[in-house]
């Protein structure tokens, strides 16, 4: 038997339409011995089980369910049977040999990412009580993995995000068994790279871009592309790789220019495909007052709001570079844009670029909308799981 977690009543709604988190404000009480981290069974006002999770009074988000059945026993046989279907499924609809294994919640494994970048996996834990589950939940993908022929020779933790804290957890990286050269070579669309699985951004490479950065490959022969917080290079070096006459890429991290160059090199594409160290807000400015033009320009910034109290400010960042992008790009070139931020939501996304096109006279034909890569979900009782938005536009003159 599992300590009981009572709703109040009305409350559970999220939970009903299939959602997996239960919030502080949810809950009218507690009953049993539990501690943080533990396995819990979740019942609304009448008494109705809606299932077994981990809980956290440290969190909002107190309780992360793990199953609907109250029976099931969170046992190896079950994480094994999770960890099959995340497997089986990328099978199906992804290049695997680089891609998200285990995307947390979207997975019925709710707190964890998993990454697999060719034989290294990258874990990213979030949440207490996935915690107490991760190295089990590793060794498990590392049996279901060999089964497939794949040896998986090493694993690295990046569980130094922020959100750590609001669990009372500590932000920690390192080895999870035995230590190996961290700078990993992939190769995701015919473009190589080498993945900085210790210090580069997030898990070390952003994987969730995989097909979107194969659209623009079509755009860019012979044609002259930008490509704005580029990090590592990675839409630059498909516009490279698909035979665009000039590439410039720029990021504001000279770690991740370093790592962008060495991409090119990797590729031979140092000559036509460059990268600068610069604030891209201040040299869009720059560019237009030069009178410069691309054929191409793509847009992806990091996040510009993690939290809906600045998604007004958000919104005027991504209007800045999205109307400053429209004037350097020829009468019926194209823009990729795009927003990986959760909270700014498809509707305001679509309605800031359509305002900047108005206020700088350009017509904007669609090409086509796309989200992440497949071995990114999205849970459609989870809106958190639904994140990356990202449009290509061909760019008219208003004649």
């Amino acid at each position: 038997m599992y300590p009981i977690v009572e709703l109040k009543k009305g409350e559970g709604r999220l939970l009903k339409s299939g959602g997996m988190w239960v919030f502080d404000n949810e809950i009218a009480g507690i009953h049993g011995d539990f501690e943080n981290g533990g396995l819990v069974e979740v019942k609304d006002a009448g008494g109705y089980s809606m299932g077994v999770g981990f809980i956290n009074t440290n969190s909002k988000i107190t309780v992360r369910l793990m199953t609907r059945n109250a029976s099931q026993i969170i046992d190896d046989e079950f994480l094994k049977m999770r960890l099959t279907d995340a497997w089986n499924y990328r099978k199906s609809v992804v290049d695997t040999s680089s891609c998200r294994v285990v995307f947390g919640e979207a997975d019925f494994l709710p707190g964890i990412v998993i990454d697999k970048f060719s034989d290294v996996l990258v874990v990213e834990s979030l949440a207490l009580g996935i915690d107490k589950f991760k190295v089990r939940l590793v060794e498990l993908l590392k049996e279901i993995l060999e089964e497939d022929g794949i040896h998986i020779k090493g694993v690295y933790e990046r569980s130094d995000a922020k959100v750590r804290l609001n669990e009372g957890m500590e932000r920690i990286k390192g080895f999870i068994g035995e230590e190996f050269d961290t700078n990993v070579p992939i190769v995701e669309n015919g473009v190589k790279y080498m993945v900085d699985v210790k210090d580069g951004q997030k898990t070390g490479f952003f994987l969730d871009q995989k097909y979107n950065r194969l659209a623009i490959q079509k755009l860019c022969k012979d044609k002259r592309v930008l490509d704005c917080f580029t990090h590592t290079g990675s839409f630059a070096l498909n516009a490279g790789i698909a035979g665009a006459m000039e590439v410039i890429g720029v990021d504001a991290s000279e770690l991740g220019v370093k790592q962008a160059e060495l991409n090119a090199k990797l590729n031979g594409l140092e000559n036509n495909v460059k990268f600068i160290c610069r604030d891209v807000f201040e040299l869009l400015p720059e560019l237009e007052e030069k009178g410069e033009k691309f054929d191409v320009i793509i847009l992806d910034p990091p996040a510009f709001t993690k939290s809906r109290s600045s998604v007004k400010n958000a919104a005027k960042g991504y209007k800045e570079i999205n109307l400053r992008a429209m004037k350097l790009i020829k009468d019926g070139g194209f823009l990729a844009t795009c927003s990986c931020s959760h909270f700014m939501t498809y509707e305001l996304f679509t309605e800031t670029i359509n305002n900047a096109a108005k206020n700088v006279h350009k017509r904007l034909r669609q090409v086509e909308y796309r989200t992440q890569a497949a071995d990114h979900p999205i849970l459609w009782a989870a809106d958190e799981s639904y994140y990356l938005k990202f449009y290509i536009f061909q760019v008219c003159d208003e004649k």
